[in-house]
């Protein structure tokens, strides 16, 4: 008697197995944007059998929009799809010390809608309130959501942010993705900004970039290889937390380096300089006042010389090539970046090009769009990166 040989049971399920199909017709439409069927049966290599009953289920539910006839050398014009990006929506929030910033965007990345509340009480009280008003009608295709905060991130929870009353550990990613039921990205706004920076902005051109904020507190964003990077804790970048001297280990979520070097640093001493109201843009006040002023031109050299000894610092250990001057730091005049730039290039290793970021405030929310977009393509329940 022949025993019967049964076939192995495939490991993918039959839904995981449509899913992907699903997932690759989704990804081709959307980078062709408008195509025939037959080119779609082309590009996926899904057999028209297969790609049929899953091009009607995209359409109905607004993936796909069919036109008319394409333009045709030869035979009968073949009728059009093409990929709706408005099917596909994610939202952009940005943690401030005052305000919390929400964008909607399609998948083209295209904002839809924007909105800044006042942060008052729960932190993910008001993000998972303002988001589904914000997206309206569009919330049934809302599909990621990414979160700048001012600290460390680390698989979705925030600490060390003690602008926006994060000091210890909070799981603001879970709770957020639990909530609303879509993937959730948390990462450093500098983080964020470094990201939107390379996607469009000064950084575009290099696949190897450093950004350095200057704000309440001083932060660094670290670009290589195309690719945002974190650390082993999520720290990476918290150059604020360099000590000026052994004994000093900073306090509160506030290290010693931006303690001394900061924008808000910067502003108590204008105060000091020019008494009298405390200044909205201290650092380009203290570059006009240095023009006439021995005391404020002296302490702009002071600041021109840390800020050079913290870009050198992170030289020595990362090399990035490109550094990016991002929030005060980016309000120098050209004669004071060509001052930092000297110092920079008689102390560092390696050749490093110092310039202004150009994105300004739109950086972090571009770069969260970027981020959210990457979270719906990817197709995942969960999307809360660790280092």
């Amino acid at each position: 008697m022949t025993d019967v040989v049964t076939p192995p049971t495939s490991p993918v399920s039959r839904e995981r197995s449509k899913e992907i199909k699903r997932l690759s017709v989704i990804s081709t439409a959307r980078q062709v944007r408008v195509l025939s069927r037959a080119e779609l049966t082309e590009l996926t290599g899904l057999s028209p059998a297969t790609l049929t009953p899953l091009v009607r289920e995209l359409i109905a539910e607004g993936y796909l929009i069919e036109r008319g006839p394409g333009t045709s050398r030869t035979g009968r014009p073949r009728a059009m799809l093409e990929f709706n990006p408005r099917a596909e929506l994610v939202a952009a929030v940005s943690l401030e010390p005052s305000r919390l910033s929400c964008e909607i965007a399609d998948s083209d990345g295209a904002v839809i809608a924007h909105r800044s509340v006042r942060l008052a009480g729960d932190i993910v009280d008001t993000i998972c309130r303002s988001v589904p008003e914000l997206a309206g009608d569009g919330l049934p295709a809302l599909r990621g959501v990414a979160i700048a905060a001012p600290g460390v991130s680390s698989g979705g929870a925030v600490r060390l942010a003690p602008s926006v009353g994060l000091v210890e550990g909070r799981p603001v990613g879970e709770s957020v993705q639990r909530r609303l039921g879509v993937p959730v990205v948390v990462d450093n706004d500098v983080n964020l900004m470094a990201a939107g920076e390379h996607a469009a902005g000064a950084g575009s051109d290099v696949a190897d970039l450093l950004l350095l904020h200057v704000a309440d507190g001083i932060g660094a964003g670290l670009v290589l290889d195309g690719r945002v990077r974190r650390g082993a804790g999520g720290a990476a970048g918290e150059v604020g937390f360099l000590p000026l001297d052994p004994s000093d280990r900073g306090r509160d979520g506030i290290g010693p380096f931006e303690a001394r070097w900061s924008e808000n640093a910067i502003a108590e001493r204008m105060v000091a300089l020019a008494p009298g109201r405390r200044p909205e843009s201290p650092v380009a006040e203290l570059v006009a006042l240095a023009a006439a002023d021995e005391r404020a031109a002296a302490y702009l050299d002071d600041v021109l010389t840390a800020w050079a000894r913290l870009i050198v610092s992170c030289v020595c250990v990362v090399d990035p090539g490109r550094v990016l001057l991002s929030g005060a730091a980016a309000h120098l005049d050209d004669a004071a970046v060509g001052r930092l730039q000297a110092r920079v290039t008689a102390a560092a290793p390696s050749a490093t090009e110092v310039r202004r970021a150009v994105l300004g405030d739109r950086a972090v929310l571009h770069g969260a769009v970027s981020y959210a977009l990457s979270a719906a393509a990817a197709g995942m329940p969960v999307l809360l990166p660790t280092p």
